[in-house]
């Protein structure tokens, strides 16, 4: 049996879950942008922004990541009726 493949002294997680780890990141780095954006635009850069932009993106992750895992089925079948297949060789 071989070792696991290794990130960073951390094993790779195993590839059946890529399905979750895709949307995962994902939903963090969305959410972590566009909250921050808009607790900008509504706040502003005042003292009390990095409080109110961790709390948003808090609320936005836990909301964007569930969301991601049951929307993602058709997003992929609606790509699929506008996204050509590669070509056969």
């Amino acid at each position: 049996m071989t070792a696991p493949a290794r990130t960073s002294g951390f094993p790779k997680v195993p590839h059946r879950y890529h399905a979750v780890v895709m949307p995962f990141f994902l939903s963090i780095m969305m959410t972590f942008i566009i909250s921050g954006i808009s607790t900008l635009m509504g706040v502003g850069l005042t003292p009390a922004f990095p409080a109110k932009w961790l709390a948003a993106w808090g609320l936005s992750w836990v909301i964007a990541f569930p969301t991601l895992l049951m929307v993602l089925p058709l997003v992929r079948r609606l790509t699929a009726l506008v996204v050509a297949p590669p070509p056969s060789n």
